[in-house]
């Protein structure tokens, strides 16, 4: 049974930082890449970040460019999200996804709630 856990979502002032976590189990974490995701209220939910099975490959979506960094750690089937100068607009339930690629599956955890606002 595949299951994603995030965490480390949270309320935060503008400029502040956070760190989200995605704990996986039921699939060979160390062979897939894995996402981010995020979705703010009334909008689609979008990509925020991908990282390469090893992890030194890594992609962002443009808003997040140099403020975002996505990590992983293989031994304990973990992904990251550590998030800057996080700003009003990162404002979105964030989700972790694993997305099985020779079924055209998409696993997506429960998501964790960012709130960045004074």
């Amino acid at each position: 049974q595949v299951q994603l856990v995030e965490s480390g979502g949270g309320l935060v002032q503008p400029g502040g930082s956070l760190r989200l976590s995605c704990a996986t189990s039921g699939f060979s974490f160390s062979s897939n890449a894995m996402s981010w995701y995020r979705q703010a209220p009334g909008k689609e939910r979008e990509l925020v970040a991908r990282i390469s099975v090893a992890g030194d490959i890594s992609h962002y979506a443009d808003s997040v460019k140099g403020r975002f960094t996505i990590s992983r750690d293989n031994a304990k089937s973990t992904v990251y999200l550590q998030m800057n100068s996080l700003k009003p607009e990162d404002t979105a339930v964030y989700f972790c996804n694993w997305r099985w690629t020779i079924r055209g599956r998409d696993y997506w955890g429960q998501g964790t709630q960012v709130t960045v606002s004074s």
